[in-house]
């Protein structure tokens, strides 16, 4: 339905995932455990209640990076290159060493600007991270979402440089986050924050 309200956007695959945080979310107001309930069971009036809400959100949402989802997909590229552009600067070592095995930015974070992380991390860390999105006031789905991906990739740094091209894809595709929580994503949004304040705006930093 959202793919259908502005004419320059259609539906790009990975969207749907962007819901999936919005519906746990609003669920989670009408039943006891969100990550086991039985959704057949509920009442219809909460499942479009739900539903409404997750919409309108995701709505929201998407009006703030609606560049994503157009002809060539601009926003996602945008975001691709100031990662690249990040990471030359804060970790000119691992940059280089990408750069040396032939491995493009875009083979590899495309997907995390497109999903937003959602296929990266687990849900329940998701939601914590999305809240600080939420609470970004310089556009935090586009521009802060670049320095929490920097700091992923700074985390592994070690890692990544043992590894040569097949075995950086590989990683950066499957990363071993699937047991991350709050705990592990509370200091990744604050290095995430130091680094957005030291780089945000400065032109002759960041472009």
């Amino acid at each position: 339905l959202w793919s259908i309200r502005p004419p320059a956007s259609g539906y790009v695959q990975g969207m749907n995932d962007l819901l999936t945080p919005l519906l746990v979310v609003f669920m989670s107001n009408h039943v006891e455990d969100v990550w086991s309930c039985d959704v057949s069971g509920e009442a219809v009036d909460a499942l479009q209640d739900v539903e409404a809400d997750a919409f309108w959100c995701l709505t929201k949402l998407m009006d703030s990076i609606q560049d994503h989802y157009t002809f060539s997909q601009p926003g996602l590229q945008r975001m691709v290159l100031r990662l690249q552009d990040l990471m030359a600067r804060i970790d000119g070592e691992l940059h280089q060493h990408f750069s040396a095995e032939g491995l493009e930015y875009m083979n590899f974070s495309f997907r995390w600007m497109n999903c937003l992380l959602l296929r990266e991390l687990p849900l329940p860390a998701m939601i914590r991270v999305w809240d600080t999105y939420i609470a970004e006031e310089r556009r935090g789905f586009e521009s802060f979402h670049v320095y929490v991906c920097a700091v992923i990739l700074k985390t592994f740094r070690e890692e990544l440089l043992q590894r040569q091209f097949q075995d950086l894809v590989l990683f950066l595709q499957d990363m071993p986050t699937a047991s991350w929580s709050d705990d592990d994503v509370d200091p990744l949004l604050s290095q995430a924050f130091i680094l957005s304040m030291s780089f945000e705006g400065a032109q002759h930093h960041l472009g």
